[in-house]
């Protein structure tokens, strides 16, 4: 994944959402109060390109967001996937627009130190079991 950038969704216009940061909103958990504690959220919205010839995206495009390295992202920065922009992802042909959701804003503003960078997978074998397992790189 590359050329990350700050993506402002239409949405985010809505009295829902709550400017915190420049991109950075909070809003109610559209899984309801899935912690006791918190029922808010911070979230945020990125367009990226995925590399189709980096380990994991090879049959990526917009309407095909791979699991490697969306996965490692999400566990990176501790994050869930709050909207897969459906009708952004089926028109464009290289850009792909997603909103990450965190109970965390500190999460957040992790994320958006991606923005101009790449994400990407780099596959190992391990030496103690022989299994295949992939470590995340930014640059």
């Amino acid at each position: 994944m590359k050329n990350f950038q700050n993506y402002t969704a239409e949405k985010y216009r809505n009295p829902d959402f709550q400017e915190v940061k420049q991109g950075i909103y909070k809003t109610k958990s559209p899984y309801g109060n899935f912690r006791e504690d918190q029922e808010d959220i911070f979230v945020t919205s990125l367009s990226f390109e995925m590399e189709p010839e980096q380990y994991g995206e090879e049959d990526a495009s917009p309407r095909n967001i791979t699991q490697i390295p969306i996965e490692g992202l999400l566990d990176e920065f501790d994050l869930f996937v709050t909207d897969f922009y459906e009708k952004l992802n089926e028109t464009s042909e290289i850009i792909c627009y997603q909103e990450f959701g965190s109970y965390s804003l500190e999460n957040i503003q992790r994320l958006r130190t991606i923005i101009g960078k790449r994400f990407y997978a780099v596959p190992y074998i391990d030496k103690d079991d022989g299994e295949e397992y992939y470590d995340m790189v930014i640059e």
